[in-house]
């Protein structure tokens, strides 16, 4: 288990790790409704999106994954501006 994300090694396409811009407060949040997120291309796009003055931060998640009551999630791993890699 990988962030409240249950990973299927025969499956990996299901849930993925990509880059994204969320739209949200920051704060304990670990996870976030399929509306909040825009995927984008690479960690340069959205570090490029990014406005936190308009609460939209540069993250890498995993997902989307469907919770028990049918939302698609996607699971912060790391907020980009946070931990240079």
């Amino acid at each position: 288990m990988k962030g409240g994300v249950y990973l299927d090694a025969e499956a990996p396409q299901l849930i993925a790790r990509q880059w994204a811009v969320v739209s949200a407060r920051r704060g304990s949040r670990k996870r976030f409704a399929e509306n909040c997120v825009e995927v984008v291309a690479s960690a340069e796009a959205a570090l490029g999106a990014a406005d936190p003055a308009q609460q939209r931060h540069a993250a890498e998640v995993m997902g989307p994954s469907r919770s028990s009551e049918g939302f698609r999630l996607y699971y912060l791993v790391r907020w980009l501006d946070e931990d240079p890699r």
